[in-house]
């Protein structure tokens, strides 16, 4: 992608910064983020970046009209992304993940925003027992988070279908990467676990640890969130590396990647938390020409060798 106007809602995010690095350089690249849930390093990032940076909220509908002027993409990364928390606080999750991308639809359509690629969760399918999860499968969310992220999906399809506003959902499975912040207690499991072996502390496992994911490179997120936006596509696809190990497997792997003498503490499982995750990424594959480079050894290998 060259020579574009593009928007990046939660862009000093993680995720999100991984957007503006990737694009800043060839394109006008707005970033718009409350730092609510945006880590340290990455906001102080993409504040070094040529981006152009705004603190504020996608439930500010004025300062949206105000940046979405002769936008071309939209790439809604904000969210307040977390299983748990919105467990603890569902009406926030819902104003800031659900109300927040409706109040952006509406400026990106009144805006003649080109395309919207709406940041979705593999979350929305629950945990309906069949793998591999594609994406004519019944969505089942099981979270407040999930029920947020299927409502934006809704509303994407709906905006697409009526006022003829391109979208594009994808369903994001377990991201990790560089800058992913590891210091919260609703962090993701892989800086948890990383950072936690590096100091020799106890990797903590909710459950037995039997519970598997597939897990997605920040970089092959990157990837198909342009390949998106740059295409036909629309309506829901799933974004992950198509394979799958257990939550045990990934902890011995990182203590014995980084010659750790951590030990493994079990606790109990959390609330709304699904047991088995895996993607068919097929339809990401014919659709946009998705095709994802970092197995789980591969991305582990880059991740630690930028914090070395």
């Amino acid at each position: 992608m060259k020579g574009k106007n593009v928007l990046i809602t939660g862009g000093a995010g993680f995720i999100g910064s991984h957007i503006a690095e990737t694009l800043a350089p060839e394109n006008e690249v707005r970033v718009l983020d409350n730092m609510a849930t945006s880590g340290k390093q990455s906001s102080e990032f993409v504040k070094k970046t040529e981006a152009e940076f705004i603190d504020g909220s996608i439930n500010d509908i004025p300062l949206l009209k105000k940046l979405m002027k002769d936008i071309d993409y939209v790439f809604h990364q904000a969210a307040i992304p977390s299983v748990s928390r919105s467990v603890k606080d569902p009406i926030a999750t819902n104003e800031a993940n659900a109300t927040g991308t409706l109040n952006l639809l509406i400026v990106a359509r009144d805006s003649g925003v080109k395309k919207v690629v709406f940041a979705s969760s593999s979350s929305v399918y629950g945990d309906t027992p069949k793998l591999p999860k594609i994406e004519t499968m019944q969505p089942n969310p099981k979270s407040p988070y999930a029920v947020s992220k299927l409502a934006g999906e809704h509303y994407c399809r709906v905006f697409h279908e009526i006022y003829g506003l391109q979208t594009t959902c994808l369903r994001y499975f377990n991201v990790y990467g560089p800058r992913q912040n590891p210091d919260s207690q609703y962090s993701a499991v892989i800086p948890r676990f990383i950072y936690g072996a590096m100091q020799n502390k106890d990797l903590v496992i909710f459950g037995d640890g039997e519970q598997t994911r597939d897990f997605t490179y920040v970089k092959d997120v990157v990837e198909a969130n342009i390949l998106a936006a740059e295409s036909k596509a629309s309506g829901e696809f799933n974004i992950a590396f198509g394979s799958r190990i257990s939550i045990k497997d990934l902890a011995e792997k990182i203590i014995n990647l980084t010659d750790s003498k951590s030990s493994i503490l079990h606790k109990e499982p959390r609330a709304g938390d699904v047991k088995h995750s895996l993607a068919d990424v097929s339809k990401a594959k014919k659709a946009f020409s998705y095709s994802p480079k970092y197995s789980i050894d591969n991305g582990l290998s880059d991740y630690l060798g930028w914090l070395k």
